[in-house]
């Protein structure tokens, strides 16, 4: 099994994927060689359908299967080189919108935050569109201050893209970034190095517990919430699209769901 693993990892790093991407492929595909115990070079379609169904009575998510699914399609096509196709569809995703916080919302949590550096990490989150990965990974060189803009550098896809920097901000950026290179991290750990995920996203969670915001939101409703505000503002979708740097435009119109005026104009005949 682990000459196995190997031989995915380098062949996944040798095309450049993401570590994340690689963690999860790897998870994947172990826990399929622990269902399939023996002869895992050999492609079985069927065993292959009994795994992902023993993980759906299990009542693991369709994204996860489907990722299971996609590593095990990569793992015979490119580490053991089957070419046979292998006839099994995605699982059927659960449509459900994403959770938005409201600008009274957004007001609650950053007057909770009394940390000046948590305050402008989720204020950039919120204001600029970025995903927790993004705004921990920021550099000082990444910021025009002057053309009020952040180039977010090789982000999900491996795909740069330019977002908005709120003017409000900035004077919160210059007192943070003094005596900081453009190779310095914005929000450095008191460690060295960047701040974890798993610490911005405590801080939002501490921070909403403490507004009182009664939500089952997650740090990642920042950036839901921005686009939200965008398309309420007017901006039109394609725009946002090019701002949170999605590749297909569908991605982007759920939002448009969320903030449809025509349904929210609708008086209840109650």
């Amino acid at each position: 099994m682990q000459k196995q693993l190997d031989h995915t990892e380098r062949e996944l790093k040798i095309r450049n994927y993401s570590s994340k991407t690689v963690k999860s492929y790897l998870y994947g595909l172990r826990e399929y060689f622990s269902f399939k115990k023996e002869n895992f070079e050999m492609l079985n379609q069927d065993n292959i359908r009994d795994f992902l169904l023993h993980y759906e009575q299990k009542g693991i998510s369709a994204q996860s299967r489907n990722l299971f699914l996609n590593t095990i399609k990569f793992y015979y096509r490119s580490v053991v080189g089957i070419n046979q196709k292998i006839e099994i569809r995605s699982a059927k995703k659960n449509k459900s919108l994403p959770v938005v916080l409201s600008r009274n919302d957004i007001k609650r949590i950053l007057n909770s935050t009394q940390n000046p550096k948590h305050k402008l990490l989720l204020s950039l989150a919120y204001g600029a569109g970025l995903r927790v990965s993004e705004v921990i990974a920021l550099k000082v060189g990444d910021i025009d201050l002057n053309e009020l803009t952040i180039h977010i550098k090789q982000a999900k896809g491996k795909k740069d893209r330019i977002s908005v920097l709120p003017e409000k901000l900035v004077n919160d950026i210059k007192k943070l970034a003094a005596g900081k290179v453009g190779s310095d991290f914005v929000f450095a750990s008191e460690r060295g190095g960047k701040l974890t995920t798993r610490t911005a996203q405590k801080v939002f969670e501490n921070s909403l517990k403490k507004a009182g915001v009664q939500k089952e939101a997650t740090f990642h409703s920042l950036r839901h919430s921005f686009a939200t505000h965008l398309l309420e503002n007017g901006v039109d979708v394609r725009y946002v699209q090019e701002l949170l740097g999605h590749q297909n435009i569908r991605t982007t119109q759920i939002y448009t769901h969320v903030t449809n005026p025509k349904i929210k104009n609708i008086k209840s005949p109650l």
